[in-house]
């Protein structure tokens, strides 16, 4: 059962409101029914644990306590057609996030399209879903879930926290930094040359750019070495071949790596 903490401001991040739960189904559930009740968007949904927290493609999200849960509810935002940068975006405004909350310099690096590594393993997951809704509005949700306190000892890939790195922090923290990070490069991405400013952050934190890789999407591999994003995100592979193909979608992993 959701139990509400309070509504108030999102201090990093002026014009923004924040939600605070004891425990949620999910924040991006939530946050999807604040839009169907009318909600502007501009709205954070934070828990301190989730119930049936998701990962991408509907994969179980770890959601104990002691991590940050948060979703951002964004109504129609401009420019429409480019939202699926969104995630990349999110990725380099928590990367920032957590170097600031940490005191660190560039402690994640980024594993495309949105995952935050720390010495190969993942520190933290962001899911971006949308929902048409009936009064012709669009309804935009960038989920955060961040490894703090505690982590997965299993999972798809290999997990760390924040704690177990060394780190003293804690999810307030990380999320005022983000709120803040956030706003910032929104405001960027909204520009016509937006995105070109986010892709040259994002390469600058690329975890394998260079290497050999393999995409996985469905039953389809790709292998071949990670050479560049496109202008729109889209990650450009050399496959043996020597030719360039660009992937739209899939899972990385290493060679050699289960899966």
């Amino acid at each position: 059962m959701t139990k509400e903490q309070g509504l108030g401001p999102a201090f990093d991040a002026p014009g923004l409101r924040v939600e605070r739960h004891d425990t949620v189904t999910s924040t991006n559930t939530l946050a999807f029914e604040r839009a169907r009740g009318g909600d502007p968007g501009g709205l954070w949904i934070v828990g301190q644990e989730q119930t049936q927290g998701r990962g991408r493609r509907g994969r179980h999200w770890f959601s104990g306590r002691g991590n940050l849960y948060a979703s951002l509810l964004l109504i129609d935002p401009e420019p429409a057609q480019r939202i699926a940068e969104l995630p990349l975006l999110a990725a380099v405004a928590l990367s920032e996030a957590i170097d600031a909350a940490c005191g660190t310099h560039k402690l994640a690096r980024l594993k495309w399209p949105n995952d935050l590594l720390v010495d190969g393993a993942k520190v933290s997951g962001i899911l971006l879903e949308a929902e048409n809704l009936g009064d012709e509005r669009q309804a935009v949700v960038l989920g955060f879930g961040v490894n703090v306190a505690v982590h997965p000892a299993d999972g798809l890939y290999p997990c760390t926290g924040l704690s177990a790195l060394g780190y003293r922090s804690d999810p307030d923290s990380v999320f005022q930094h983000l709120a803040g990070a956030l706003s910032l490069w929104l405001g960027i991405w909204a520009k016509p040359d937006g995105f070109a400013h986010v892709r040259t952050a994002w390469l600058s934190r690329a975890a394998h750019l260079g290497q050999q890789i393999t995409v996985q999407n469905g039953s389809r591999e790709v292998t071949g070495v990670f050479r560049d994003l496109d202008d729109q995100g889209h990650l450009v592979l050399q496959p043996a071949d020597g030719g360039l193909m660009t992937i739209y979608a899939g899972d990385v992993f290493l060679p050699g790596s289960q899966r």
